[in-house]
């Protein structure tokens, strides 16, 4: 009986030490499946389904007549659209704020630390707060900006009344949140560029585009294309800044396919198709990805 219950522990601290590894992580695995890959497969098969959430009828199983619907459906491609102009014209300005901001924090200033914790803040707000703040920033009475406007005309401003005047309020939010990201990347790049060489490119009287094409711009591509995706992927998932600031309004102008998932699934309660919506949106996010792929492997081969 003894040599048994001394062989037990053995065997025991033998397992554990050749299987520390895996023990170790398999909590972790346990919640990323029960949080993650089961809904993500779930909502997958859900999406060939008709089934509603605010009905007790079963789900019928209709292959793929949802994905069809949604892609024959005019209201999304518009919402697309809608989506495609918020994604252009927002991250090109990120693009160039960001760039701006990099250049300008490059160098030593009396203040840098203090301007550039400044700078920084925006991006470390959360969606609701930056939401509110726009909100009621834009609001028509006792806003900063229409009250700045009406001392100027006289006549109160209202930004959120027109199309054009909404979708170009949410970008102003979204480039003002996500502009110090750009510039934190592209900040990296900048400063590990060899000193040498700007040096030697003062010494042969290079002009600056040509200093910056042949110097700084190899060492910043990378990161600007990382940029370009990281910013692209979250701006065409733009959600939170249009329903706090104008809730897809004036209309459905500013209406984004992220809130019309939201409304497809929480207001209209048409599950299955909100879910086959949802597995679209996803496919063109890896397609966006793929292509990320591609450039950064064909600039590897020319490199």
């Amino acid at each position: 009986m003894s040599a048994i219950a001394t062989t037990k522990p053995n065997i025991i601290e033998r397992f554990f030490a050749r299987h520390r590894g895996p023990l170790l992580v398999s909590p972790a695995i346990l919640v990323l499946v029960a949080m993650n890959i089961f809904p993500l497969f779930w909502s997958f098969g859900l999406s060939f389904y008709k089934y509603r959430a605010n009905r007790q009828a079963e789900p019928v199983f209709v292959w793929f007549d949802n994905y069809i619907k949604i892609l024959s459906d005019p209201v999304v491609w518009s919402r697309f659209q809608t989506t495609a102009i918020f994604v252009a014209v927002s991250v090109l300005l990120q693009l160039i704020v960001g760039f701006l901001l990099a250049v300008l924090f490059e160098k030593q200033f009396p203040g840098r630390r203090v301007l550039l914790m400044l700078v920084l803040t925006p991006m470390m707000l959360s969606f609701v707060a930056v939401g509110a703040f726009f909100r009621y920033y834009y609001e028509p009475t006792f806003g900063l900006l229409s009250q700045a406007i009406k001392a100027i005309t006289g006549e109160p401003f209202i930004v959120l009344q027109s199309p054009i005047g909404a979708i170009g309020a949410i970008i102003f939010a979204d480039v003002w949140m996500w502009s110090p990201f750009v510039m934190l990347l592209v900040l990296a790049g900048l400063v590990s560029v060899p000193k040498h060489l700007y040096e030697a490119a003062e010494i042969d009287r290079v002009s600056w585009w040509r200093r910056f094409r042949t110097i700084t711009f190899p060492y910043i591509r990378g990161l600007l294309l990382l940029a370009v995706l990281f910013r692209t992927i979250e701006t065409f998932k733009l959600f939170d800044a249009v329903f706090l600031i104008t809730e897809g309004g004036p209309g459905t102008s500013t209406e984004t396919i992220a809130v019309y998932v939201y409304r497809v699934a929480f207001q209209y309660f048409r599950t299955s198709e909100s879910a086959a919506l949802g597995y679209i949106l996803l496919f063109v996010v890896v397609v966006l990805t793929n292509l990320y792929l591609f450039f950064v492997q064909r600039r590897a081969k020319e490199t």
